[in-house]
Formats: C-alpha cells, structure tokens, sequence
C-alpha cells in the first residue's frame, strides 16, 4: 500500500551527535503509525525488545 511521504520540517527531527536524524514524538504522531523499529520517540508505547505495545 502506498503511503504518502510527510514534508519534514524543523520541528520534526534533530541530528544526534553521531549525525542521525532522529525523529520526535510530534514526528511519529503527524505520521500517524507505530513503524516497529524501536524509536526512541515512539508516542505508541511499542518496545522492541518485546514486540509488544506497553
């Protein structure tokens, strides 16, 4: 299924000091679906180390 990209703005990620962009709750709430990868800023309450939602 085709799911259209969301324009990124400033708000939506910053650089770690490793140079990733990493993604913020407000992001992943404007995408509006857990991806399952373990974000650190996952408003869905998913973990990944138990693929479950807490």
């Amino acid at each position: 299924m085709f799911k259209p990209r969301i324009e990124l703005k400033p708000e939506d990620f910053y650089t770690n000091e490793q140079g990733y962009k990493v993604f913020t709750e407000k992001y992943h709430l404007k995408r509006g679906y857990c991806c399952k990868s373990g974000c650190k800023h996952c408003p869905y309450g998913y973990d990944k180390k138990t693929d479950s939602f807490k």
